[in-house]
């Protein structure tokens, strides 16, 4: 069977960020994909589902959903952040360096 050298999704990324635009947007979006990697991460170790926090911060699991996402690039307000993080049982940090 013969093999295809199809690019990788590192191969894509990495040519894809030799454009300084793409890499300007990258860097922008980078602090809110991280978070919503961290609470996704979160809420599965804590075996949570979507429903449970949308219950516990009084939205809708569709709202969890969109938070969630890192193919939307919704932005949520901090306090729903800071609600989100307390529905873990957490605390949201957020610094400047």
């Amino acid at each position: 069977m013969p093999t295809t050298n199809r690019p990788t999704f590192a191969d894509f990324k990495q040519k894809a960020l030799q454009n300084k635009e793409v890499q300007k947007e990258y860097d922008a979006l980078s602090p809110l994909f991280a978070i919503k990697k961290q609470f996704v991460a979160s809420r599965i170790a804590r075996g949570m589902t979507q429903e449970e926090i949308a219950r516990k911060i009084h939205t809708s699991k569709s709202n969890i959903s969109r938070l969630e996402s890192l193919n939307n690039t919704y932005t949520p307000n901090l306090s729903t952040l800071m609600k989100y993080a307390e529905a873990l049982g957490m605390r949201l940090d957020i610094g400047l360096r």
